[in-house]
């Protein structure tokens, strides 16, 4: 069975990075963009880093394009943009496609592991949310428009005791 753990990405350094570094943790990957209307959600993602992560948290995001091209700005961009204005801790990607034909794999995974309303698998908006178990699979997605604080319940009960 496919896990994240088959996947690697690359940081905004353009560092490689598997994601089987994650194992064992509890995982959010979300796609995110720096001049969105959920843009302020960085907040509340970093709230969640910093209450869980030492109980198994990570929270992965990757920064994407494709939604009325709401990140335009360079890999040092979109640092300086989210540790100035949100204070992000938590490991941030390289700029990825999230949707259509050249979709990052991670995302083709994500999305056919838990498809959105209606059976769709297609990502339609920044900010969108995949809760991973410890073993690697998808356990649940979120709509863009859902808060970080009201998963919070979900990551806790995720969380290695």
């Amino acid at each position: 069975m496919t896990t994240i753990y088959d996947f690697s990405a690359n940081r905004l350094n353009n560092d490689s990075e598997p994601l089987s570094t994650y194992k064992g943790k509890a995982v959010l990957v979300v796609n995110t963009a720096s001049k969105c209307g959920f843009t302020p959600q960085f907040e509340g993602l970093e709230s969640l880093y910093k209450t869980f992560q030492s109980r198994g948290l990570e929270i992965l995001g990757f920064p994407c394009n494709q939604f009325m091209k709401q990140d335009p700005g360079s890999a040092d961009e979109i640092a300086d943009f989210c540790q100035a204005n949100y204070g992000v801790s938590f490991p941030m990607f390289a700029k990825v496609d999230v949707k259509g034909e050249s979709a990052h794999p991670l995302f083709q995974h994500l999305t056919s592991s838990a498809p959105g309303l209606l059976g769709s698998k297609s990502i339609k908006w920044n900010f969108t949310k995949f809760l991973v178990n410890p073993e690697g699979g998808v356990v649940k997605r979120y709509a863009p428009a859902t808060k970080p604080e009201n998963i919070a319940a979900d990551i806790e009960a995720l969380l290695p005791s």
